[in-house]
């Protein structure tokens, strides 16, 4: 770590530069940075310089060393404060240790009490450091990828399943903090162009995302199904239109800004002043969302969206409309990428934008064979060998209803994305049960990572990610950290291995790293945990 900075507050200019002169600073590993007369002097100093320790007298003029001390502790807590006094008075003392201060010494101060103390500050200072870069990687690894139980929970919400009661009791065991007095939803999705499902450039600014929205207490990011998230918006409801605004903003930049060539949609829901409305708003927010199916070549919906003529296209009669050249690709593109949730209003959207079905038979008849041929080359396309779609045609001279189309069409997409989802499901299931025996035989790897196991199982990071927590329930980190805790207890208890070595048995290249991370996991130290003193087994 770089050198400690000192900063020396004394109002006895002898004895100032002696303490100064006393001490060849950097064979310690400390930087003098500079010196005042009193407290007052020093404080704009100190808000500047920001050390690291502060060497100051406890009686000076202007300011003395008590009221610079609760200052200094007050706007910079992590500085350490050494109390110099020609005063035994203990009032003194008591004084200065319920401030915090963390030496006291008498003068006069010889060099070696000078460099006990600061050999011994700076110890702590270091550990303070070590532990503060534990927190911080430990909560990078967690967080990179979504925790499962953050990942429920809002799940849970959007499905309207939970109570108002309940809402507030688990975000509140989450640290999540839902208060304000109105609430939104942005349903989003980005993929690569060029590939099915998530691709590592659209990882990377998946990454850049969250990141990105985290610095917004007033947005909450979370993954809402495989392939697509959704922020949470809360604030003052006047502020909610503008808050949209921002989120989609947002994310059109990460998107256009990307230097990959992405597809990306977002769709707006209709604000709400309840959490328990916001199962409502999903849905809104996903009806628009399926009009993405329809118009792949607009980006942003909102949940007005089906409401107005703005994506109607213009009417046609019959003797304009060609209908070889109607695209066969909405429908294909649906039954790859749909979900159950969007059917009835892609269905609705779809023939309604077709103005010519009532108007004539045969081409009612001609968009029901379209949707029949189209919607089982999309199954075989996605893998699904023997597509078997319980889907009847009717008899050529049979007249056929709007609504009967309709609910024919519903029926056939419900079941091709019933069929879609088991092969996918069985595929999945392949896929975790890939990754979980090379986990299994790697997760003492110290350089094992989602990529690592990803390419293993020939399949991208962060769809790994999204799959694997809703098979396993955790998290990929969750779940070899688990392991390997796993593993760290069984050797503590049946061996008498050091905990360094059962460290570096388990992944962990720094041993005070694992046993960080053990006390997060058990509430107690690996020799602690040996020696029996915890409950858990």
């Amino acid at each position: 770590m770089d050198n400690i900075k000192v900063f020396i507050c004394e109002d006895e200019s002898i004895v100032r530069e002696g303490l100064r002169d006393m001490i060849p600073w950097e064979k310690y590993g400390f930087e003098f940075v500079g010196d005042a007369p009193d407290g007052e002097m020093a404080l704009p100093m100190i808000r500047k310089l920001k050390p690291d320790v502060i060497i100051t007298d406890i009686t000076m003029p202007f300011m003395d060393g008590l009221s610079l001390s609760r200052i200094v502790m007050g706007e910079l807590p992590n500085t350490k404060i050494i109390i110099i006094s020609g005063y035994s008075d203990f009032e003194y003392a008591r004084k200065a240790i319920e401030l915090g201060v963390e030496q006291y010494l008498l003068k006069p101060v010889t060099r070696a009490d000078m460099i006990k103390a600061l050999e011994g500050i700076k110890q702590k200072i270091t550990e303070e450091s070590e532990q503060q870069n534990y927190i911080s990687k430990y909560e990078q690894e967690f967080k990179k990828f979504e925790r499962f139980s953050h990942r429920a929970f809002f799940e849970k919400l959007v499905e309207g399943s939970l109570s108002v009661q309940d809402i507030y009791e688990q975000a509140n065991e989450l640290h999540l903090n839902l208060t304000a007095n109105g609430y939104n939803l942005v349903i989003f999705t980005i993929s690569d162009a060029n590939q099915s499902g998530y691709a590592d450039d659209a990882a990377n600014v998946m990454e850049s995302l969250f990141n990105h929205f985290m610095q917004y207490p007033d947005y909450i990011l979370f993954r809402c199904n495989l392939l697509s998230y959704a922020v949470l918006i809360k604030g003052d409801t006047d502020d909610l239109a503008q808050l949209g605004e921002r989120c989609v903003d947002m994310i059109r930049q990460h998107c256009e800004e990307a230097d990959s060539d992405l597809e990306w949609y977002a769709a707006v829901g209709v604000p709400t002043n309840r959490l328990s409305g916001l199962s409502r708003c999903y849905a809104d927010a996903n009806r628009a969302f399926a009009y993405r199916h329809l118009f792949p070549e607009k980006h942003i919906f909102t949940s007005e969206s089906f409401k107005t003529e703005q994506y109607a296209p213009n009417a046609k009669d019959l003797d304009s409309l060609d209908v070889a050249k109607l695209d066969p690709m909405i429908i294909r593109n649906f039954v790859k990428n749909g979900t159950q949730a969007e059917v009835e209003s892609f269905a609705d959207e779809y023939i309604a934008s077709l103005e010519i079905i009532e108007n004539n038979f045969l081409f009612r008849y001609y968009l029901l064979v379209s949707i029949r041929v189209n919607v089982e080359l999309a199954l075989r396309e996605t893998g699904v060998e023997d597509p078997d779609i319980n889907f009847s045609m009717p008899s050529v001279d049979m007249e056929i209803a709007t609504e009967e189309i309709r609910s024919r069409f519903v029926d056939i997409l419900k079941s091709a994305i019933t069929i879609r989802d088991a092969e996918a499901m069985k595929r999945s299931s392949d896929i975790i049960d890939s990754a979980l025996r090379y986990i299994d035989s790697h997760y003492t790897d110290e350089d094992i990572s989602l990529d690592s196991v990803a390419i293993a199982s020939n399949i991208s990071a962060n769809y790994l990610s999204a799959l694997f927590s809703q098979k396993v329930g955790l998290s990929f980190v969750e779940y070899v950290t688990k392991k390997r805790m796993e593993r760290a207890r069984q050797l503590l208890r049946k061996t008498d291995k050091r905990s360094g070595e059962i460290a570096g048995e388990v992944g962990y290249k720094d041993p005070r790293y694992f046993s960080f991370v053990f006390k997060k996991k058990h509430g107690c130290t690996p020799s602690q945990y040996r020696n029996g003193e915890t409950e858990e087994e």
